[in-house]
């Protein structure tokens, strides 16, 4: 059985990239590969312009330790209080003296906002708070690379709102690039500035965020916008069929009137079957189904306005009772994953 089958993935430095897809899909095998803790059987990982499958075992391990890793179970030493769960990477790398070490691990318990819970054990802390000793503890090796395999799926939504907070103000702060596994499409709402759409081992979908949210039949944009399948309208009176568009909104435009303008403009009855509004990575992005009486080649004027006005428009279906469905496309890549490069 192939875990990962031609995966193509490039991350660019600085910025928060999420993988996304069912369980299953190979996302926790991705980012194994990443680190090397899985060895692809071919292709290449370079991590911050080194090409690490080109390495010797000691070459690795020095180029892992500028690698972060946050767990989804935490993975702390019950045994260890907070501070020394942070200081442990540390001293397996043995360049920092135990002052060192500790004044290393206060910092970073206070970044994290724990500068408080130094000395309580696991035992002592929430989860919130365990996940917070995790990722200073990726963090304390001053690493290029954060990576984070499902570290906010055990938390409840307020405690994984903070988590992610946490995340992007390190990203931001300390200019860290974070690789995030997640089957959580609010954890890319929030957070990511590039995603990609994992599916039986492979790539299938990839990109920015903003490029993902204006992109024509895109998965991932459905998947943060989840309007519900194509209902059967009836139309306008007099109207047999009734053309069905996904229409998305972002930037200037979604302050604009721009449905109510359309219905003015060209004297038609748009019936407004859905809509969403989410803030997305800071940006505000909404989404709305409508529909128009008549056939596609009925309405290409109006599609036409709406478009020139930069707004994405998706034609869902077409009849009066949505029988002709446009399938959503895919884009499929192979080869190379670079990370933080």
């Amino acid at each position: 059985m192939t875990a990962l089958d031609g995966v193509d993935l490039s991350v660019a430095a600085g910025e928060v990239y999420g993988v996304v897809g069912r369980s299953g899909a190979g996302k926790s095998t991705l980012i194994r590969c990443v680190n090397l803790l899985e060895r692809p059987t071919s292709g290449t990982v370079s991590v911050a312009g080194r090409e690490l499958t080109a390495l010797s075992g000691r070459q690795l391990r020095a180029e892992r330790r500028r690698i972060g890793m946050v767990f989804q179970h935490f993975n702390l030493l019950s045994s260890r209080s907070a501070r020394e769960n942070v200081e442990l990477p540390l001293e397996i790398g043995g360049s920092l003296t135990r002052r060192e070490r500790r004044a290393r691990a206060d910092e970073l318990l206070d970044v994290v906002g724990l500068a408080d819970r130094a000395d309580a054990h696991p035992a002592q802390l929430s989860g919130g708070q365990k996940q917070r000793v995790g990722i200073a503890r990726a963090l304390a090796a001053d690493p290029h690379v954060l990576l984070s395999d499902e570290a906010t799926s055990a938390l409840d939504p307020e405690t994984t709102r903070s988590v992610l907070r946490l995340l992007k103000e390190v990203n931001e702060r300390l200019g860290v690039t974070v690789l995030l596994i997640t089957h959580e499409m609010d954890v890319v709402k929030a957070v990511c500035d590039s995603a990609a759409l994992m599916r039986d081992g492979r790539i299938v979908e990839s990109g920015t965020i903003s490029d993902l949210l204006t992109r024509e039949r895109s998965e991932l944009a459905r998947e943060l916008f989840q309007l519900g399948p194509a209902p059967e309208p009836a139309g306008a009176a007099g109207a047999e069929q009734t053309t069905v568009l996904d229409v998305t909104f972002h930037g200037d435009s979604t302050a604009q009137p721009l449905i109510s303008q359309l219905a003015r403009t060209y004297s038609v009855d748009v019936t407004i079957l859905g809509a969403a509004i989410e803030t997305v990575n800071g940006q505000t992005v909404g989404r709305m189904r409508i529909g128009l009486p008549g056939r596609f080649e009925d309405n290409v004027v109006q599609v036409g306005f709406l478009r020139e006005r930069g707004l994405n428009v998706e034609t869902v279906a077409v009849g009066a009772a949505a029988d002709e469905t446009v399938a959503p496309g895919t884009a499929t890549a192979d080869s190379l994953q670079e990370v933080g490069s």
